[in-house]
């Protein structure tokens, strides 16, 4: 695995090396040594499989407010999807800054992301499948989310956005009283 720093300080895109032959391939998608020589000190204790059908289709921006703040290292294992972090860490440089990476089944990609970003993706085609690995249980009361379109972030998505969630369209733009996390 080679970690590329993203644009937001302690988040990375992960490519994997994979190993092919006249057989096919292989690759390692985890490594605790190659994590945590990146800052994870955790463990997994969660991973989570979703299918989405439609191209245009936007989930998210979710997140876990403390003490339920988890990381997440996704991989689209089918299909393709932009895939987009925000900083909402008070104390961080790149505080309500997003970065964006394509995730696709044929460039073998994932993304690692820290606690404290919230977290969506657009389908680039039809069918697009997405394996999430969390540090955290899922907890829904300490669950919140930005709405996809906040112009105090403003994503700019690919594709027209379509198949937004009812949930999702209804989480409150950020205003003034939006402070981030605090670690």
């Amino acid at each position: 695995m080679r970690f590329v720093e993203a644009p937001l300080a302690g988040a990375y895109t992960v490519e994997l090396e994979p190993f092919r032959d006249e057989r096919g391939l292989f690759a390692r998608t985890f490594c605790l040594k190659e994590f945590a020589a990146i800052g994870f000190e955790g463990q997994i204790v969660q991973i989570n499989h979703s299918l989405t059908r439609q191209r245009g289709t936007i989930r998210g921006m979710h997140y876990q407010r403390p003490p339920a703040g988890e990381i997440k290292i996704i991989r689209c294992v089918q299909g393709a999807v932009f895939d987009v972090m925000v900083d909402l860490r008070s104390d961080s440089s790149t505080f309500l800054k997003w970065h964006g990476v394509e995730l696709s089944k044929d460039n073998m990609r994932m993304v690692y992301i820290p606690e404290g970003f919230a977290h969506g993706f657009q389908t680039l085609t039809g069918k697009a499948e997405l394996i999430y690995h969390h540090s955290a249980f899922y907890s829904p009361e300490h669950e919140r989310g930005l709405r996809f379109d906040d112009p105090a972030v403003a994503i700019r998505w690919p594709l027209p956005p379509v198949g937004i969630s009812t949930k999702d369209c209804s989480y409150p733009l950020l205003d003034g009283h939006f402070k981030g996390i605090v670690p």
